[in-house]
């Protein structure tokens, strides 16, 4: 294996030839890789350099270390099904995401202005930050109805949303809809975003779907036009 990309972000580029080469077959799940100074060598670059990248595809669960044995491949951790309804990138292009979780509550609907989804008259309501390579860029504001969840905690919320339905919840998103526009941003912003309360942000809510005919969760974003923007891909 080799590689040399010229950018400050070498590690993803690294990263994201590791983990096609995983979809691809061209290393199989179970695969021990080679030692990380032999892997460097291969590829050209510093192991500094491969232990991001390696830090990157185990965050995603492509990757398994195994203290004093090496790392090996986990081809069943697939990044894409787990950030593929996540639409925000940097301008530059796409970025690592993650979330920070800022609180959860149950709440009544009726005292937070929403519109329909679900069946019961109580959501739980996650607040949360998302950053793209550990820029803060977006503040989020989901409701997922009380009838599919019957209790969630800050203990229990993982960082991949829709994977911790999944797994946790035994519920599967099937679909979403966007709506896009621009919108202040609220009031209760933490001060990692850099941004005012007040400010005109990007501005996405969603209606997502589980198996049912009415949608089960409904959230707000507000994105940094000045650092992000929205992105939808069809193939």
């Amino acid at each position: 294996m080799s590689t040399q990309p010229n950018t400050t972000h070498k590690y993803m580029l690294v990263a994201k030839m590791l983990i096609k080469n995983i979809q691809s077959g061209q290393l199989v799940d179970g695969e021990r890789l080679p030692p990380e100074r032999v892997m460097a060598t291969e590829m050209e670059i510093s192991v500094t350099t491969l232990r991001k990248a390696l830090r990157l595809l185990e965050d995603d669960g492509m990757l398994i270390r195994r203290q004093g044995s090496g790392n090996y491949v986990n081809a069943r951790g697939d990044p894409q099904n787990r950030y593929a309804l996540f639409r925000i990138e940097k301008l530059s292009g796409p970025g690592h995401p993650k979330s920070q979780l800022l609180d959860v509550e149950r709440l009544r609907k009726s005292d937070h202005q929403l519109p329909n989804f679900g069946t019961s008259d109580h959501a739980f309501r996650i607040r949360r930050l998302r950053s793209l390579d550990d820029m803060v860029c977006v503040l989020e504001e989901i409701w997922l109805d009380e009838d599919s969840a019957t209790n969630i905690t800050a203990d229990t919320v993982t960082e991949s949303l829709y994977q911790f339905y999944r797994e946790s919840l035994g519920i599967w998103i099937r679909r979403v809809e966007d709506r896009i526009s621009v919108s202040p941003l609220p009031d209760w912003c933490p001060a990692e975003l850099a941004c005012e309360p007040g400010q005109i942000m990007g501005f996405v809510e969603r209606f997502a779907w589980g198996n049912g005919q009415e949608p089960i969760e409904f959230s707000r974003n507000w994105f940094d036009p000045e650092t992000s923007r929205y992105v939808a891909r069809l193939s």
